[in-house]
Order: C-alpha cells, then sequence, then structure tokens
C-alpha cells in the first residue's frame, strides 16, 4: 500500500492544530487524503456515515486515524473505547496525537486498544519532524487492514 492511497481521518477541535498538521504533512510530503472532525461525536458520525456523513463518499474509511484526547461533546477516550468495541470499525489503527504526557492518558490509551500514542510538538518545524516517521511507519513499514465489506 503506497503513502498516497491512505486516507487520514484527524479528530482535532483546535482549527490551529488541524491546519499544522495539513501543512505539516504536505511539508513531509504525505499526500494522503485528509479529512478532519472536530470532535468525537463527529469522528463516529463519519466513520458510521451519519448525518452529514451520509452521502455516498463524503466519508471514506480511513486507513488511520489521528486522535486526539481532549475533545468537547464525546472525548477521545469515549470515541476510542466506542471504536475499539465495534467489529466493523475495531482493525482501523488509531494514533493518539495529543497534547498530554501524563502516564495515565498514555496508560489509558492503550488499555483501550489505541495502536500508538505520541505527545504533540510545540512547534510547526517539531510536527513536521514527527509526522515523516508517523508516515513512514504506518504507510510504508506496516500492512494495514483490507477495507472492511461494506465500509
Amino acid at each position: 500500500m503506497t503513502s498516497t492511497s491512505v486516507v487520514i481521518l484527524m479528530a482535532d477541535d483546535d482549527a490551529d492544530d488541524r491546519e499544522l498538521t495539513r501543512e505539516a504533512l504536505v511539508e513531509s510530503r504525505l499526500l494522503n487524503d485528509l479529512h478532519f472532525v472536530e470532535d468525537g461525536v463527529q469522528l463516529l458520525d463519519y466513520l458510521h456515515h451519519r448525518g452529514v456523513y451520509s452521502r455516498p463518499g463524503s466519508a471514506p474509511r480511513p486507513g488511520v486515524i489521528l486522535l486526539d484526547l481532549n475533545m468537547p461533546r464525546k472525548d477521545g477516550r469515549e470515541a476510542l473505547r466506542e471504536i475499539k468495541a465495534d467489529p466493523e470499525l475495531r482493525n482501523i489503527p488509531i494514533v493518539v496525537l495529543t497534547t498530554s504526557k501524563a502516564d495515565e492518558d498514555i496508560a489509558q490509551s492503550y488499555d483501550l486498544g489505541a495502536n500508538s500514542f505520541i505527545s504533540k510538538p510545540v512547534t510547526f518545524e517539531g510536527l513536521v519532524d514527527v509526522l515523516p516517521g508517523l508516515g513512514n511507519y504506518w504507510f510504508d513499514i506496516v500492512e494495514l487492514p483490507p477495507e472492511a465489506p461494506g465500509g
């Protein structure tokens, strides 16, 4: 699977973080199809093709989800728990990408089924440094699960 074929879905309520991630992906030459949601409710709607995501083609199945923990309405922990409990969604890799460095958040994220935990770099340059490694690992090295039927 090549990096240009993997859909990235980022769940983050901070518009600046979303834009910095988009710019850092471009700077890192990761030309993936990038989609954004702003909270856990939108994330689950996207994954289940509900509401604004019910139009065909509006919510392609992600190859990886970048998940912030601290979001309104439904936080990343709750969304992670629901995704990993759903047989149709649980094989989507989830990378927690959050400002937290708390041991409790790291342990809980892995307990809930996160595939990786990355503390957000505080600078754009730091993000540009991290994303190529993330992209190399998730899009070039590991074999991602095939899309589920009907997904």
